[in-house]
């Protein structure tokens, strides 16, 4: 996989900011609506190309080509939803526990841990983590296939309840928010659940 390092606006080069931390918090940035357009614009051609992009006499294409650099992780996304027929949305910057556990798990490192790792390594090893219907997988698939099951396919009432329930608890903590933060009963019975499935957060 060819990996960049630069972008091109007519004749100068921008080198790319290219840890896997900054493409991450550039999407939470590019999806927050309490930000408007020219700021969000601003703060991530300054996260992505430093004082040097905000120099740039064409911030337009500078902010096509950042957007263009870091929209693998709306691929990543939107294969998750495809998957999960659309009934939820990771917030990757809230998944960082999951992604530590998950990538220790699959391949006996955490890439926050490290000083350095490319968007693109972090990426290809972010979509190749281990899934398996019987559980025998990393700890972020298993939030997803909890999160994918589907309620009314239960039918025993105390069954469906519990998984609703854990299914909230789970989308406060890791989902893009649209809903009211848990309460403190619901936080405390997250943290045991969390306990089970030996998450450290």
């Amino acid at each position: 996989m060819n990996k960049p390092e630069y972008v091109k606006v007519d004749d100068k080069l921008y080198k790319i900011n290219t840890d896997f931390r900054v493409a991450i918090e550039c999407n939470k940035i590019a999806t927050d609506k309490k930000i408007g357009d020219y700021e969000r614009a601003l703060a991530i051609i300054y996260k992505l190309f430093g004082e040097d992009g905000l120099d740039c006499t064409k911030m337009s294409k500078l902010i096509e080509l950042g957007l263009k650099y870091i929209s693998m992780l709306n691929d990543f996304k939107n294969d998750l939803k495809d998957d999960l027929k659309g009934s939820f949305e990771l917030d990757m910057s809230k998944c960082q526990g999951l992604i530590s556990s998950s990538f220790k798990f699959d391949y006996g490192y955490d890439p926050y841990e490290l000083d350095y790792l490319h968007w693109y390594d972090f990426y290809n090893d972010l979509s190749n983590l281990s899934t398996s219907e019987f559980g025998n997988c990393c700890v972020l698939n298993r939030i997803i296939s909890i999160l994918n099951q589907e309620p009314k396919k239960i039918k025993e009432n105390k069954e469906r309840q519990k998984l609703i329930e854990t299914q909230r608890m789970l989308k406060a903590k890791y989902c893009v928010s649209n809903e009211k933060e848990m309460t403190k009963e619901q936080e405390e019975s997250a943290e045991k659940f969390y306990e089970l499935l030996g998450i450290n957060n």
